[in-house]
């Protein structure tokens, strides 16, 4: 038996060993999701009985990717136990496995190997150039310091609404916010925090410093360090886009939605600011009711999705950076230049490619994602639009159909989860192994 044992774990290892970055990324990940399933499937993870498996494995999904998207409450099912097994898997989904496996190694060997920098500056999508031990560092250290002040600054809100356990609230809430995973310890989200201005200031702030990415930070931590300006290309853009997205968001989402109009003026803009934050960010909260929202603020809520956040942050979506890079392209074609520019800088040939792939690959598991919704479904179509770019673009904003879901459509929005985290990319990288080029024949215009 043993030896049976040694032989397969020897063999597994030999497996594991020679398989490339992507593909051990991926690994990592469904190990890490299934670990957690596991655990939370546990009675003693339970306040409720009768709760279901597949409900379990949605919410070690959700939460390992960070999405929010829940088909069983959060509070009422869960003891502390479960909902601290919850935001273990926020924080390392948030993080990122390989970040905290390379930072512990860090903290003990004092180096990385090849492969493990490969892994992190793939799961972080670094440009090139960057330097990886340094960046583990900053970034450990950067969430760490950002969440205990989050968690400091929530407290007190907490107290004032006279919330059960307010510590723990708060660190929960911390957390899940900087993280983007937008579980909450509330069934209505924050909607009983509507009019409080401070929670609405803290989550926006953890959001935000979640969603730009730990490059910012970064370049933010190089230029305290050596008291000059080091801002990379990457970084500008990930700000430009993060500010003009939730500036003009905000401006339709105020003049447009009818359930803020009624609202005094403060409550208004911050209530706009915050529901365009929640999908720009990916976060998923939210303080007025998503299923009650015009139309038109429900497409525009998709949109904001679908683009998402920025690339090395806790959030999901298209990325800032992709859609800065097709809407630079898009510019370029229209003042017939042969290179797309912005910011007076020239982005490079291959990540304009990187950016058309992602786009489509995104595109193309969207509308598979929403059409085998649809075939299994009764719900509005929009309604489920708005689920599976919400689970693709790890949000978690929900038209209320999540709960109501059968078997087949939980299926469905799980894998969207996966696929937003690991990034559909990703996942094509994964499965279609590296061909050998082929030199063209002959080279021909196409129409376009």
């Amino acid at each position: 038996m043993k030896d049976s044992l040694a032989g397969f774990a020897r063999r597994f290892y030999g497996w594991v060993s020679g398989l490339d970055s992507i593909r051990l990324l991926l690994l990592g990940y469904t190990s890490y999701i299934v670990l957690g399933w596991l655990v939370l499937w546990l009675p003693i993870c339970h306040q409720t009985s009768g709760l279901k498996s597949l409900d379990h494995l949605f919410m070690a999904t959700s939460a390992v990717s960070t999405t929010g998207l829940t088909t069983i409450s959060t509070a009422d099912s869960y003891n502390f136990l479960g909902e601290l097994v919850l935001l273990l898997l926020i924080q390392f989904g948030g993080l990122g496995y390989m970040t905290i496996s390379s930072f512990t190694m860090l903290a003990l060997v004092g180096q990385l190997s090849p492969l493990r920098q490969r892994m992190s500056s793939t799961s972080f999508s670094l440009p090139q150039g960057f330097e990886v031990r340094a960046f583990l560092r900053v970034i450990v250290g950067f969430t760490l310091v950002i969440e205990i002040l989050g968690a400091l600054a929530l407290y007190p809100v907490f107290v004032r609404h006279a919330a059960p356990q307010p510590v723990w609230q708060a660190v929960f809430h911390s957390v899940s916010a900087f993280c983007t995973a937008g579980f909450g310890l509330f069934n209505d989200s924050f909607e009983s925090y509507r009019d409080d201005v401070w929670l609405n200031v803290v989550i926006t702030v953890l959001s935000y410093l979640g969603a730009i990415g730990f490059i910012v930070m970064h370049d933010l931590w190089k230029s305290l360090r050596h008291l000059k300006p080091h801002v990379t290309l990457t970084s500008k853009v990930i700000l430009a886009g993060t500010v003009w997205i939730s500036l003009i968001g905000t401006v339709l989402f105020a003049l447009d939605e009818p359930s803020v109009k009624a609202l005094p003026a403060t409550q208004r803009w911050m209530a706009s600011l915050f529901q365009v934050m929640t999908a720009s960010t990916t976060v998923g909260f939210n303080t007025i009711p998503i299923g009650g929202l015009s139309a038109s603020s429900m497409f525009l809520l998709t949109v904001v999705m679908i683009i998402g956040a920025s690339p090395s942050g806790t959030g999901g979506g298209l990325k800032t950076t992709t859609f800065t890079a097709l809407w630079a392209a898009m510019m370029g074609v229209a003042r017939r230049r042969d290179t797309a520019t912005f910011l007076g800088r020239e982005i490079p040939e291959h990540r304009m490619r990187a950016a058309v792939a992602t786009m489509m690959f995104y595109v193309l598991t969207l509308a598979a994602g929403i059409y085998a919704l649809a075939l299994v479904e009764k719900a509005p179509l929009p309604d489920q639009m708005f689920e599976c770019a919400s689970a693709l673009g790890t949000v978690g904003l929900s038209w209320g159909i999540t709960g109501g879901l059968t078997p087949l459509g939980k299926a469905i929005i799980i894998a969207l989860m996966f696929l937003g985290r690991v990034g559909p990319v990703v996942l094509g990288m994964a499965f279609f192994n590296r061909s050998k080029e082929v030199e063209p024949t002959a080279r021909e215009d196409l129409a376009v």
